[in-house]
C-alpha cells in the first residue's frame, strides 16, 4: 500500500471512529480536521466517556491524533444550560504539541490472573499518561527519619510528575477494540518520540 492510500485509509478510519462515538460527530470531526490540517495521520484514538456529576449525566470525547511531526489532543464537553447560556452547549478545544516536546509516554496495563498470562492477551484495562510539560502534579508529604521518637522538622519530600493527559480505557466499559486501539496508539507515540531523540 502506498503512502497516499494509507493516509487516506487512516483519515477515513479516524472519521469513522468519530462517527461511531455518536458524540456530536460533525463538531468533533471539524475541530480535529482543522487541527490536523493537511498532515498525514499516523495513528489515532477516539475515546468517548460518560461521567456522573451530582444529578447530571455528562458525556465527553477525547480524540488523540499522531502525525509525522505533532501530537494533537481534541477534547469536547457538553454543558447544560446555565446563567451564561439559556441553552445547552458544547465546548471543543484542540492542542497541538510538537513531538520533540513530549517528555513521557506511560502505559499502565491491568491484567487478570497474571500467573496465567499469555503473551498477546488483551489487558482488562489500560491507562495512557502523556506528559509534555504543560501540567505537572506535585505530591508532597512530611519527611521523617528512622527514629520513632524524633520530633524534629525534616521538611517535605515528594514527587513531581508530568501529567498533561491521562486516559483510562477498559474492556468492560469501552470494548476490546478500543483497548487494542489504545495499545496501538501508545506504541506509535512511543516509537515517534524515540525517533525524535535519535
Amino acid at each position: 500500500m502506498d503512502v497516499m492510500a494509507k493516509t487516506s485509509t487512516t483519515t477515513q478510519g479516524l472519521r469513522a471512529a468519530i462517527e461511531r462515538s455518536g458524540y456530536y460527530p460533525a463538531l468533533v470531526a471539524e475541530a480535529v480536521e482543522a487541527a490536523v490540517g493537511g498532515e498525514p495521520i499516523r495513528s489515532y484514538l477516539v475515546h468517548q466517556e460518560t461521567t456522573f456529576d451530582q444529578n447530571e449525566v455528562r458525556r465527553h470525547v477525547t480524540v488523540l491524533v499522531l502525525t509525522e511531526h505533532r501530537f494533537i489532543v481534541s477534547h469536547t464537553d457538553e454543558q447544560a444550560a446555565d446563567n451564561t447560556s439559556p441553552t445547552p452547549y458544547a465546548t471543543t478545544s484542540t492542542e497541538s504539541v510538537k513531538l520533540g516536546r513530549i517528555s513521557s509516554v506511560v502505559l499502565s496495563r491491568v491484567v487478570a490472573n497474571p500467573e496465567q498470562y499469555q503473551p498477546g492477551t488483551l489487558p482488562r484495562e489500560v491507562v495512557l499518561t502523556i506528559g509534555w510539560g504543560a501540567v505537572s502534579r506535585i505530591d508532597l508529604e512530611p519527611a521523617a527519619c528512622g527514629d520513632p521518637n524524633c520530633e524534629a522538622d525534616h521538611g517535605y519530600t515528594g514527587n513531581s510528575t508530568a501529567d498533561d493527559l491521562s486516559l483510562r480505557v477498559s474492556e468492560a466499559g469501552d470494548g476490546p477494540e478500543t483497548v487494542r486501539q489504545a495499545l496501538a496508539f501508545a506504541q506509535s507515540l512511543s516509537e515517534a518520540t524515540a525517533d525524535i531523540t535519535r
